[in-house]
């Protein structure tokens, strides 16, 4: 767990972080959100002594971090920037290997864990392991980094802004990699976007900031249904928030499931289970479907959704 209990942060006469708190149970995905400037870049890097705090304390565990060396206590944080930091002339497997080796573990259990990361990000150890930085795509890069940052088991993850630089398919992609990850791995995450949608699809609770302050902080469904301030309101969407709650939503949640699972005619499409609503919607009405089949992560059709069940539940 993690705690901010009246944290500032000033730089001269500028308060960019103004009396904050902040409680992230372990476990959690707790997105901070926020227009450029409004302090939640610097909130992250207090977490990991990056930069000191100005007044007030932060908390891993119940221990405040200021009694703790902040070389360890950085070796035991997984850290994940934009452009991800990776260094040019090491190759996939070495940066991968980076904090495992600090930490002087057995040769043979960095190959392993290398390996268990690099097949969990879905990167072929045996095409990638021995490539440079330079020769990987965006995408690549950026599971080498998240991979880098997993390497040492850690209990918490910090992520700022990590996928801001990416073309729209893939960042996508890589944030349906991350909700998969988070699944197996279950760790404590900070991430910094001032992507709502971004916010919304990652977290479990979102940290709305504003000139330095925390205005609400909640799960997505109740910043979406209800927006503390205007400003929350407006950084949500007036207009679309419906769309945005069916984003939230599964498709499993409103199928009607077949008595049992069974194959799918040749050539069908459809949906898959963990489809959000607002996806099951684009596909009927780009289809002009009135109903598609549902498939589980093996394949079989279990079920199927429709569009007018979708329109009186959905939201």
């Amino acid at each position: 767990m993690i705690e901010l209990k009246h944290v500032t942060r000033r730089f001269g006469n500028a308060v960019a972080v103004d009396n904050i708190d902040l409680t992230i149970e372990t476990g959690e995905v707790c997105v901070l959100v926020g227009s450029s400037g409004c302090g939640k870049s610097t909130t992250l890097r207090m977490i990991n002594r990056l930069l000191p705090r100005t007044e007030g304390e932060i908390l891993v565990d119940g221990e405040d971090i200021a009694t703790m060396n902040p070389e360890q206590l950085r070796l035991n944080m997984g850290y994940v920037i934009q452009g991800t930091g990776l260094f040019p002339h090491w190759t996939v497997a070495r940066n991968i290997a980076m904090v495992p080796q600090l930490l002087k573990w057995p040769r043979e259990r960095i190959d392993a864990r290398v390996h268990e990361l690099m097949t969990l990000l879905d990167l072929d150890p045996s095409t990638h392991a021995n490539k440079y930085p330079q020769q990987l795509s965006g995408g690549q890069a950026q599971r080498v980094g998240v991979a880098r940052a997993l390497a040492a088991d850690p209990n918490i993850l910090l992520m700022d802004e990590p996928f801001g630089a990416l073309d729209a398919i893939t960042r996508e992609n890589l944030q349906l990699e991350m909700l998969r990850i988070q699944k197996q791995v279950r760790k404590t995450t900070v991430f910094v976007t001032h992507d709502i949608d971004e916010a919304l699809k990652l977290a479990t609770r979102i940290a709305v900031m504003d000139q330095g302050r925390i205005i609400q902080h909640d799960t997505p469904e109740n910043i979406l249904r209800r927006p503390a301030t205007e400003f929350v309101e407006n950084l949500v969407g007036k207009q679309d928030r419906g769309l945005k709650l069916m984003s939230l939503r599964r498709v499993r949640e409103l199928m009607q499931a077949h008595p049992a699972p069974k194959r799918p005619e040749p050539g069908v499409e459809g949906l898959r289970e963990e489809d959000s609503l607002r996806l099951a919607l684009s596909v009927m009405l780009w289809q002009d479907a009135p109903q598609v089949p549902v498939f589980n992560s093996r394949g079989e059709e279990t079920g199927v959704i429709t569009r007018e069940r979708i329109v009186q539940e959905g939201a």
